[in-house]
């Protein structure tokens, strides 16, 4: 686009980024042409675990969470960071610990979290009784129009 003589405010509109952003491209382009403008590859560091520490991650993890000290099954993002720090001296964020755990095969599975005291009998009556009077109405099916004079509103 810059050889093309396409201005960045031009540049940042038509890709969908800042004024800012077009602007340092373009200085980037002007003084090492579309070379310079190559990718450096991702921002991250990659995986902090070697292969070994990862097999033994997944071996921590299969023992389950009451394993290493909490008393229900559900790992967490967050326990297991803390794990990874307890194990193998390496800090991870929770976020860092969900592409980890996507790295190597495991997927998210967020529990159904009901009320302790719920009384289902008393739900399905509400659902039957009050629902119906506080749902709203709807559209009535009729023909309509935006129109003051349109013959719709008679």
């Amino acid at each position: 686009m810059f050889a093309g003589n396409i201005a960045p405010p031009r540049v940042a509109r038509l890709l969908g980024i800042t004024r800012k952003s077009a602007y340092e491209w373009h200085a980037l382009w002007r003084s090492g042409g579309t070379n310079a403008l190559a990718s450096k590859g991702a921002a991250g560091t990659g995986c902090k675990l070697t292969a070994t520490q990862l097999d033994r991650l997944q071996a921590l993890l299969d023992q389950g969470a009451a394993a290493h000290g909490w008393a229900d099954q559900c790992w967490t993002a967050a326990r297991i960071a803390l794990l990874i720090a307890n194990k193998f001296h390496i800090r991870y964020t929770a976020r860092g610990v969900a592409y980890l755990l996507k790295r190597i095969g495991w997927s998210f599975q967020v529990p159904a979290h009901r009320a302790i005291r719920r009384d289902e009998e008393r739900v399905a009556s509400w659902v039957k009784r009050v629902w119906p009077v506080i749902k709203a109405a709807g559209r009535s099916g009729a023909p309509g129009s935006s129109s003051p004079t349109s013959p719709a509103k008679a």
